[in-house]
């Protein structure tokens, strides 16, 4: 879980199939409005206290190397940072707790410790916990599995009934320890009462490992250094069932009840869980996105630091209720940053309040506009290789230049009408921004497999040369197009490595213009 989503910037030029400012194309700019420019030069900053909060330390930290023992039997390495006092023993009376990480990242350790000091100096207890078969903790890894679930509700309650402690416990991590800071809360230890997770999931299946029932390639190295195992186990469930429930959030959303402030970005790859948790849970969940790559904001642009995670303790472990909240559910940035977009919104629903649906329609021309045009058929080869397509294994579709400013702000849907010459066929559908000079930058993407298009728990066949109806939902963002730019839609066989190229070769037929595919966006006023 440590790669990370790369902007993909490259130049096109113009082809008879790409051509974007033909003729119906500025339709979608008639429907956006009036010309102008509303991109700030200077991108809002976060002026919220919940940002700026911090207090002095009062301690220094001791550290202890612990065996936290589990109800098998067996025992996790862990290390625990206590408060101490001037003589370098732990500090008299007892302190809420965190458990700064739950990681099967070991080597990791030493910096997760710094990093816990600063919550220890300010009356904090942290526990770093080696997850079952990482580091000196017997076993074997199994990501976010029950085992290692029960494993983490265990070291949740051990740390509650350590004398140095309060019963008051919560806890945190950044991607690995994202996601089980997720998964231990809806198994609801009694004693956990709020968590923080960052670039975290809402299901490992559908996520990470088979995006729209296709395996997703960018995961293999990490599962043959941190867990080798699941590379035979996972290639054994392609479908979703009993193993993959057990280790989702989306399945037990109605057990996602403690305060919990998620840190997503929007050059996350795990950025769709995290919204997904946010709308399924909005009444337990405050959002902060971020124009951040997978990993630490602290360390990246526009990057927080860890006076808003102390609030959050303060408020909900230290019972401090003056410590702030977030001034809204969702604080996010509006990306490109630096760049067109204008910097940090606060927003008290997710879209946006002011947000919209856009249709446009994929058309004979190549142009992407709200009129239909007339009825067609365009068609592409399938790449079975791990190449970018090439022009005959993609369509391309595109808006004319935008009189205005355009902000994508929430998911999009490709409805697209489509028949396959083999027996089953991958539809990935990236979105572009395409600037004058013709360079595009990928702002999102989505994909689905045909035999997955009524859901993931069973097959659904294909029969080539069949015409079917395909919905394929692409990923959220916050995203300024600046006037005089275009959005550009690629549908392509393959998006490597976001997914493999899994299925036969063969031909793909898409319906266009009248009765055929369209592009749902979600937009706001700029």
């Amino acid at each position: 879980m440590k790669a990370i989503e790369t902007m993909e910037t490259t130049v096109i030029t113009p082809s008879r199939r790409t051509l974007l400012a033909l003729a119906g194309a500025g339709a979608v700019t008639a429907a956006l409005g009036p010309a102008g420019h509303a991109a700030a030069a200077n991108p809002a900053p976060l002026t919220d206290p919940f940002f700026s909060y911090d207090r002095p330390a009062r301690y220094g930290v001791v550290r202890e190397d612990v065996k936290v023992p589990l109800r098998d039997g067996s025992h996790l390495a862990a290390q625990l940072y206590r408060p101490a006092d001037a003589d370098g023993k732990p500090a008299t009376g007892r302190f809420p707790g965190i458990v700064y990480e739950f990681t099967a990242y070991a080597a990791n350790l030493e910096g997760f410790g710094d990093a816990a000091g600063y919550f220890v100096r300010r009356g904090y207890n942290a526990l770093v916990c080696q997850a079952r078969g990482s580091g000196a903790s017997p076993g074997t890894v199994d990501p976010f599995s029950p085992q290692e679930q029960r494993d983490n509700y265990d070291a949740i309650e051990w740390l509650a009934r350590h004398p140095g402690c309060t019963a008051d416990i919560g806890q945190m991590g950044v991607s690995y320890g994202g996601h089980t800071s997720l998964l231990v809360a809806v198994n609801r230890p009694p004693h956990l009462k709020a968590i923080i997770p960052t670039n975290a999931l809402h299901d490992w299946y559908e996520n990470t490992i088979y995006r729209g029932g296709i395996y997703s390639p960018r995961i293999r190295d990490w599962q043959w250094s941190t867990a080798p195992a699941t590379l035979q186990t996972y290639a054994a469930h392609p479908l979703y069932d009993d193993f993959w429930r057990g280790r989702s959030v989306m399945t037990r959303w109605d057990r996602l009840t403690v305060p919990t402030l998620e840190i997503n970005g929007w050059y996350d790859r795990y950025r769709d869980g995290m919204v997904k948790n946010f709308l399924a849970r909005p009444e337990h969940v405050w959002l902060v996105s971020g124009p951040w790559d997978h990993g630490d904001p602290a360390t990246q642009y526009a990057g927080i630091g860890p006076g808003a995670y102390l609030a959050w303790w303060d408020r909900w472990l230290g019972g401090d209720r003056h410590a702030p909240l977030p001034a809204a559910r969702i604080t996010s940035y509006e990306i490109p940053g630096p760049g067109a977009g204008t910097g940090w919104h606060q927003f008290d629903q997710w879209p946006p309040h002011d947000g919209h649906s856009l249709t446009l329609a994929l058309r004979r021309d190549g142009s992407l506009a709200t009129a239909h045009g007339s009825t067609g058929d365009a068609a592409f080869e399938v790449n079975t290789g791990t190449g970018a397509p090439s022009d005959g294994q993609q369509l391309l579709f595109s808006t004319a230049e935008l009189k205005r400013d355009v902000v994508l702000a929430g998911d999009a849907t490709l409805s697209v009408r489509v028949a396959f010459s083999a027996s089953d066929g991958n539809i990935a559908a990236v979105l572009y921004d395409v600037s004058p000079d013709g360079t595009r930058t990928r702002i999102t993407a989505g994909w689905l497999k045909a035999s997955h298009r009524h859901g993931h728990t069973e097959l659904a066949p294909v029969t080539p040369g069949t015409h079917y109806d395909l919905s394929v939902h692409i990923w959220p963002t916050h995203y300024r197009i600046a006037a005089g730019h275009r959005l550009a839609l690629r549908v392509s066989s393959d998006d490597y490595p976001e997914i493999d190229s899994d299925v036969p070769a063969g031909r793909v037929t898409v319906a266009v213009g009248a009765r055929g595919s369209t592009l749902r966006l979600t937009v706001r006023n700029p």
